[in-house]
């Protein structure tokens, strides 16, 4: 797998990577990730919300409103 991928990351594309990452809830193997990267969705604890809203964060979306008709906004929850 680091092989075939030429011991480049998945996730910030930089190498090396020479961490297994797998599903906490099924076993199955993923990729090969650095650790940190392993690490952090590791401590997400493979939950896509908080993936999603981390990713929010970075992008600079987190806790603005969403409008939803006029005048009537939505909070993230």
């Amino acid at each position: 797998m680091v092989a075939a991928r030429r011991g480049l990351r998945v996730i910030r594309l930089k190498g090396p990577a020479v961490h297994v990452d797998h599903c906490r809830n099924t076993g199955r193997v993923r990729g090969v990730l650095c650790f940190n990267c392993n690490s952090g969705l590791g401590l997400l604890r493979d939950d896509p919300e908080a993936r999603n809203r981390a990713a929010d964060y970075l992008e600079g979306n987190a806790w603005k409103p969403t409008l939803v008709a006029p005048g009537v906004y939505q909070l993230p929850s």
